[in-house]
């Protein structure tokens, strides 16, 4: 699916724009937290933001988190072959490790690695996922090159009493469960719950021991988890507030490998949340929080390794209403990395201090947004970074924006102390970006976004000819490109979506100028149609994928795909409802990392309820 292929795929994105039936919803009330670390209108932001309901997910029934996000605008994602697996996500084309990942506002992921395990979340305990796209290193710190994700676990409200839960099995020996109970009574408020499942699973990589997982073990890999959360919060009055948040996923996946072959997992987060506004202009906010990420590595049930992250956040915000319109943000993140496991580092620990301002305001028709942010780390010293947009309405509900900002991303543990290869000279990778939109609410919310994306001191790992040893060094380049469209409609009964991109991820690096970054697809495009009567419902996705390169030469195709899922619901009674999911209806063989599979034609079946 080369240019040919993206030529059509652009125009069916903008018939699929133009054709959404009439009146939009009330989505464009929504609020959005996460581009601006305040609440906003998703119509006052300047960002690029995709928000997800509980009422979505519920709806697309998707098996796990990769799954819900692909095919949204600005995301590729690679899964090394099935449920549980290393998955990464790709947000405009940036790495993986450039994306910061929120959960109830506690950054999340591996200081080793620089990722977070998105594989491990389970949707069952999601309220709520905000997608920011763009640099957010002036708000946020390292980590927001592409941009944010921020995920809100499920919350009780108001004044009822009450739980739900669900049953599903399927595919793969698969089978699972979760149950929530929540509470309020208009001061306080909880919501806890539990989730499990099980899957036998397929075999995740061709046997190959000259690339992929560099194994010949045709053997089903299965992967198990259990997860439980609580959210619980009470309002002392009108200006003071707690909240606990706390969730942890154990999993135990099993893959193919040389050296190891199963991992048991651990992602934990912990925070305590206190807001208190002194008076009516000043609104104050205190965190403190820990998270941690976990594994103990097996080859064939005998132990060989573990690596443990455990990080403590700390996060004070001030927020003052100058104008009425006008909005002026101070604050302090502090961040404390510590490591420990079977490897042996340098350094095991270290911490940064971010300081941070933010200016809204409107002048007129305009809408503008500044921002500032040094960070001190223990160990590459101060960075700065600093972001501009500006918003202004045109002529029949259009709104145009513009912005500028500058991100970057701090080495990891493995990049700086990793034994015998660490590099500790190395400094932040750095991106600039530049970009310009247009979006309005005629037949339906509709968004189209150009953005450009210099980024440079990128890290990669080299091979010293000489010793064999291998280590990383600021060397690459790259640019990234793209454009992005989205539309969303809903009218009586019919919920349509339609969402396009086009990215060109170009490696501007020595001795691979002009290549495309691995694992990104060109162009990618998804179209969501449900229809629902309040008794039954019918829906299905049409997921289409094209063309990328598992390595930098470019020398090895995975070739573009298109999958469609169809769902269906029915409600037995008012507090019961049986849902079913086709995936993958065609069975499409393909792969988004080289010998990596991923899942045939496959069956869900749900029982529901929901009172």
């Amino acid at each position: 699916m080369r240019s040919s292929g993206f030529t059509s795929l652009f125009s069916f994105s903008l018939l699929a724009l133009a054709v959404s039936p009439v009146q939009a919803t009330d989505a464009v009330e929504h609020m959005v937290i996460t581009a601006n670390r305040t609440a906003q209108t998703v119509n006052d932001t300047l960002a690029p933001v995709t928000i997800i309901e509980r009422a979505d997910i519920e709806r697309l029934q998707p098996a796990n988190l990769p799954e819900l996000l692909r095919g949204l605008p600005g995301i590729n994602i690679s899964n090394n072959g099935g449920a549980g697996k290393q998955t990464s996500l790709f947000l405009r084309g940036s790495n993986s490790s450039h994306l910061l990942v929120l959960i109830d506002g506690v950054k999340v992921g591996s200081a080793t690695l620089g990722t977070a395990a998105l594989q491990n979340i389970p949707v069952h305990q999601i309220e709520r996922i905000e997608i920011v796209r763009g640099p957010r290193s002036a708000l946020y710190g390292s980590e927001a090159i592409g941009g944010v994700i921020q995920i809100f676990t499920r919350r009780g409200d108001g004044e009822v009493f009450g739980g739900d839960g669900a049953l599903w099995g399927g595919s793969f020996g698969t089978f699972g469960g979760s149950a929530n109970l929540r509470a309020g009574n208009g001061q306080g408020w909880f919501n806890a719950g539990v989730s499990s499942e099980q899957t036998d699973g397929y075999n995740a990589c061709d046997p190959n021991v000259g690339a992929g997982c560099y194994a010949d073990e045709p053997d089903k890999d299965g992967n198990r988890y259990v997860s439980g959360q609580l959210r619980a919060g009470y309002h002392f009055s009108d200006r003071a507030s707690l909240e606990l948040n706390a969730l942890r996923t154990d999993s135990d996946t099993d893959y193919d490998g040389t050296y190891t072959n199963e991992s048991k997992t651990r992602e934990q987060t912990l925070s305590l949340l206190g807001r208190y506004a002194p008076n009516a202009r000043w609104d104050s906010s205190l965190l403190l929080a820990e998270s941690r990420d976990e594994s103990d590595n097996y080859l064939n049930g005998t132990y060989g390794s573990s690596t443990n992250t455990k990080r403590y956040l700390m996060s004070w915000q001030n927020d003052w209403h100058l104008r009425e319109q006008d909005l002026l943000t101070l604050g302090v993140d502090w961040q404390d990395d510590r490591i420990s496991g079977s490897a042996s580092y340098a350094e095991s620990s270290r911490h940064n201090l971010g300081i941070f301002s933010q200016y809204l305001l409107t002048l007129g028709v305009h809408d503008l947004q500044l921002a500032l942010r040094n960070d001190d780390n223990q160990q590459y010293g101060d960075h700065n970074t600093g972001s501009i947009a500006w918003g202004a309405p045109l002529a029949d509900g259009l709104r145009v924006t513009a912005s500028y900002g500058t991100a970057f991303k701090a080495p990891t543990f493995n990049d700086l102390y990793y034994p015998y290869s660490g590099n500790p000279a190395l400094h932040p990778e750095e991106s600039k970006t530049v970009e310009v939109g247009l979006r309005g609410d005629q037949v339906a919310l509709w968004s189209v976004n150009l953005y450009q994306t210099d980024a440079d001191q990128l890290i990669d790992w080299l091979r010293d000819d000489s010793t064999g040893m291998w280590a990383p060094a600021n060397i690459s380049e790259a640019r990234m490109r793209g454009i992005e469209l989205a539309a969303t409609h809903r009218i009586d009964r019919w919920t349509l979506g339609a969402w396009g991109t086009w990215l060109n991820a170009e490696n501007r690096s020595s001795g691979y100028f002009g290549k495309q970054l691995p694992r990104r697809a060109e162009q990618s495009a998804r179209f969501d149609v449900d229809y629902g009567t309040g008794l039954w419902s019918l829906g299905a996705s049409w997921l289409l994928e094209g063309e990328r390169f598992d390595d930098q030469g470019n020398s090895i195709s995975l070739p573009g795909y298109g999958l469609v899922d169809l769902r269906g619901s029915y409600d037995l009674s008012a507090a019961w409802q049986l849902q079913l999911k086709l995936g993958n209806l065609f069975d499409q063989q393909y792969q988004t990392a080289a010998w990596y599979n991923q899942a045939e034609r496959n069956a869900t079946l749900t029982i529901r309820y929901q009172p």
